[in-house]
C-alpha cells in the first residue's frame, strides 16, 4: 500500500519510480554495507532503516535524529548523527544520475 501522496508522484512522472527501482551496481562501500552488488535506491534505503532499527540507533531524546555506527557511517559520509530527513539525499549520493 502506497501512501497518496506517492501514488500522485509515480503517477505524474513514472520516471522517477524507475530511478528508485532499477538496480544499480553498487559503490564499494554501499556494497560492504548492503552485502550484494547489486540494488535498487529504495531498497538501499530500506535496508538502511531496517540496519537503524535493527541496532535502536534513533536517538531516544529525538527520534528524528540517528546516531550512526561506524557500519552507517561508512555509507554516510563519515557524519556521526544524521537527521531522518537527510537519510534519502545522502543514500542518493552513491546512485550517480543516468545520462540518457
Amino acid at each position: 500500500m502506497l501512501p497518496q501522496r506517492m501514488k500522485q508522484v509515480i503517477t505524474d512522472n513514472p520516471k522517477k519510480l524507475a530511478n528508485l527501482i532499477d538496480l544499480v551496481n553498487l559503490p564499494t562501500p554501499l556494497r560492504e554495507f548492503m552485502g550484494r552488488s547489486q540494488t535498487s535506491r529504495l531498497g538501499c534505503f530500506m535496508r538502511v532503516w531496517s540496519y537503524i532499527k535493527e541496532h535502536n540507533l534513533q536517538d531516544p531524546n529525538n527520534k528524528n535524529v540517528v546516531n550512526c555506527d561506524q557500519k552507517l557511517r561508512s555509507i554516510l559520509l563519515g557524519k556521526p548523527q544524521v537527521e531522518l530527513a537527510e537519510l534519502p539525499s545522502l543514500i542518493k549520493l552513491h546512485f550517480p544520475k543516468k545520462t540518457s
